[in-house]
């Protein structure tokens, strides 16, 4: 690779929040540091951004990502980088997803007044959370909770935490995600992470997508290099469950899988669930396989869900 091609400086399309801006960065730094070549954020508003309203009502964390995969398109910049939950399960053409850089601890975190666990809250605590995925699971765990639908980036929420900020909130504990909380340097706030036999992350969670133009070979060599084998494969099966079932980024569908060394080397352990929003029922299933089959064993499960009784308890839930 001539001199000339590595110093040539990438355009990094990224939300405006702090979070945004934080993985943006480390993304950055990490293809200078692997490729030699200097990266440039480029802020860009989203939809989602401008508006205060819940994420259900503005059509799914889709709203995110359009902005940013617009200025790909205009080459406007070079690359982006979204939170791969974020993006729709349908592909777009003319972009590709050239990495996926090693993943954060899925889980979902909670951060409670006093130093609570969830176990500890007492009936009729209020616990916000932006996903109607953790909505429906709280409340699937009949712990007489009050579950309250919220907006805002991570320091609006943890606000409202009653006793956190040394002011008064309108909330006992807010649920967030583990990995931003982690990007942000604010993991002394957790008071209890959830197993995820409790709450099951959603599709791709904790996991970055960092995205070019197809057509653009030379930014996809140089991102191909941050790539993570093992964390490609497990957002690939989780999210094939989630595209199998027909389901959007805010539909309570949770998916979580692990690589764990089998009798014929690594294997992929996906878990997935579909819980009515209320918490009355929910449907859950397992399956086990080789990483090259990620998207295949992702369908596999979101049809054995489906045959379970899934699509009638999204359809509650919608």
């Amino acid at each position: 690779m001539t001199t000339s091609t590595v110093t040539a400086t990438l355009r990094l399309g990224t939300r405006g929040s702090r979070l945004a801006r934080t993985q943006s960065q480390a993304v950055a730094d990490a293809i200078t540091a692997a490729t030699g070549a200097p990266v440039e954020l480029v802020p860009i508003v989203t939809e989602g951004d401008r508006s205060a309203a819940a994420i259900a009502q503005l059509g799914g964390t889709g709203v995110f990502v359009t902005a940013l995969r617009e200025a790909l398109l205009a080459g406007a910049v070079d690359l982006a980088v979204h939170s791969y939950k974020d993006l729709p399960t349908a592909p777009e053409p003319q972009l590709t997803i050239a990495a996926v850089p090693r993943r954060e601890d899925p889980r979902d975190a909670l951060v409670a007044r006093d130093g609570l666990t969830l176990g500890e809250l007492p009936p009729g605590a209020r616990v916000g959370t932006g996903a109607p995925r953790r909505v429906a699971q709280l409340r699937a765990l009949g712990l007489g909770l009050d579950v309250v639908p919220i907006r805002g980036n991570v320091d609006t929420r943890m606000g409202r935490v009653a006793g956190l900020t040394g002011e008064g909130g309108d909330l006992d504990a807010v649920v967030l995600a583990r990995a931003g909380l982690s990007r942000l340097g604010r993991l002394d706030v957790v008071t209890e992470l959830l197993d995820p036999l409790q709450v099951l992350p959603a599709p791709a969670q904790g996991a970055l997508a960092v995205e070019c133009r197809t057509s653009d070979a030379r930014t996809r060599e140089l991102l191909g290099r941050l790539e993570d084998v093992s964390a490609r494969a497990c957002v690939v099966a989780e999210r094939a469950t989630l595209a199998a079932l027909e389901a959007g980024c805010s539909a309570p569908v949770a998916a979580y899988a692990e690589v764990a060394e089998g009798e014929r080397g690594p294997e992929l352990f996906l878990r997935a669930s579909v819980t009515a929003i209320d918490g009355s029922d929910t449907v859950r299933g397992s399956i086990t396989g080789p990483l090259p089959d990620a998207a295949v064993l992702g369908r596999a499960l979101a049809t054995e869900l489906l045959d379970r009784g899934a699509a009638e308890l999204m359809a509650v839930s919608s």
